[in-house]
């Protein structure tokens, strides 16, 4: 028994000095972020920027998939009633069928070349549906999370729209994802062949819709997008109300196939794609070279992979950015489609290679969430770097020049890094 306890007295005296640095390391990292002015200088501005709802000043719409990424910082400078009328526009001009629209616009506003929608529940608004995409329904769904864990305000569940509950069009709109967008060979969540989580199809012309060239697929974003959609609905449905499906079982089977069908366990990467109906490259083309990393960041955020696989898809993500000399891990993919593959959109252009921080921000979360705080401080840097230097929010950036490009106010990037900020002050103020 003796030797036992001096055993203990001396592996405790051996591993003090190191718990002793680590909790040194950690006040000290602590201590840099809180002392971080740029981070404060990011988020004043972000919030002067989220006094509008629209995507940007490249777009009219309030978009659902941008508004998802924002509403923490609206209901700053916004009284929530507001921002609750605009959730619940979405849910007035909701299909028949329980899809979601991604963008709602003054009809008088409305662009020529979508295929606009209209409800007499909705007037003076018009709304179209980018339809080669499938996180529509995911997205509004984790917005009205976000509104209800902000505010406190569960009454939007019970809001009555044509009859029928939000709580009710949330379950029609997960069920839409069931019956129109599933395989049921995968058990998957299916949607056109996009890159990553982009909205436009490899072939020229109008490559937000359907049509007959269409190639359908599934990849991982779609599918964690829903999944983090199911356990949100989860979690904001009172105890007593009876859900139509076994969603968390339904979720729990989607993490599943994921890992079966797309996760590469040698490789330590999603595949790109898994085609149902052929795929729309040339056979020679090796698709599964590339790094999809807003589809992986959103898997980590669902909950599908290790804490030694989060790692693992970190230390890609920063290596893909290495490779070019205005990177962060915000880069879409790497390395891009070449043009004979994707002729609708050029390499290290939008979707195909641009630096979307509106997504890289997004991986902030993940690694705290994960205890890498050092990472996630470190990787930000950059990103917050660039919104200081060029005095704005900007859609994306080219990896290669550094240029900003796109909406020189995007909301998405402003969300995302108020977002992303916050979490990392609040770490540190636990850690002080």
């Amino acid at each position: 028994m003796k030797i036992r306890l001096l055993a203990v007295f001396v592996f405790l005296c051996l591993a003090c000095p190191v718990i002793k640095a680590q909790a040194t390391d950690k006040s000290a990292l602590a201590g840099s972020i809180a002392a971080d002015n740029k981070l404060d200088t990011v988020q004043t501005r972000a919030l002067k920027l989220l006094s509008g709802f629209s995507a940007g000043t490249s777009y009219n719409e309030v978009w659902i998939r941008d508004f998802n990424t924002f509403i923490n910082g609206s209901l700053k400078v916004h009284p929530k009633e507001k921002v609750k009328e605009m959730l619940l526009m979405f849910f007035k001009i909701q299909g028949s069928d329980g899809n979601i629209v991604d963008g709602v616009v003054d009809s008088a506003k409305a662009a020529v070349g979508y295929q606009y929608r209209y409800s007499r529940l909705l007037p003076g608004w018009a709304a179209h549906k980018n339809t080669v995409e499938t996180d529509q329904e995911s997205s509004l769904v984790q917005a009205v999370k976000k509104y209800v864990d902000i505010t406190g305000d569960s009454s939007i569940l019970f809001e009555v729209i044509d009859a029928k509950t939000v709580l009710q069009r949330i379950e029609d709109a997960l069920a839409y994802i069931q019956k129109h967008r599933w395989s049921a060979q995968y058990g998957l969540v299916t949607g056109a062949t996009t890159i990553d989580w982009g909205d436009v199809q490899p072939e020229t012309g109008w490559g937000v819709a359907i049509n007959n060239k269409t190639k359908w697929a599934i990849d991982i974003y779609d599918n964690a997008m829903y999944v983090m959609a199911i356990h949100d609905f989860l979690s904001i449905k009172p105890k007593d109300y009876k859900p139509r499906e076994n969603w968390a079982a339904i979720a729990t089977t989607i993490k599943k196939n994921a890992r079966r069908h797309l996760w590469v366990p040698a490789a330590q990467k999603y595949l790109p794609h898994v085609y149902l109906n052929g795929s729309p490259f040339s056979k020679d083309f090796n698709e599964n070279q590339i790094l999809y990393t807003g589809g992986s960041i959103c898997a980590i955020l669902a909950g599908f992979n290790t804490a030694a696989e989060i790692k693992e898809i970190n230390r890609q993500m920063l290596a893909a950015a290495a490779k070019e000399k205005h990177a962060t891990i915000a880069i879409t993919v790497y390395p891009p489609y070449p043009k004979e593959q994707y002729p609708n959109m050029p390499p290290y252009s939008y979707q195909n290679g641009g630096d979307w921080t509106w997504f890289g921000g997004r991986m902030i979360a993940a690694l705290v969430a994960n205890d890498l705080i050092k990472e996630a401080y470190d990787e930000l840097t950059p990103m917050i770097d660039r919104a200081i230097a060029n005095k704005g929010f900007y859609e994306w950036y080219n990896i290669q020049t550094g240029a900003p490009k796109g909406s020189g106010d995007f909301r998405g990037e402003a969300g995302v890094l108020f977002d992303a900020i916050t979490v990392l002050k609040q770490w540190a103020i636990k850690n002080k």
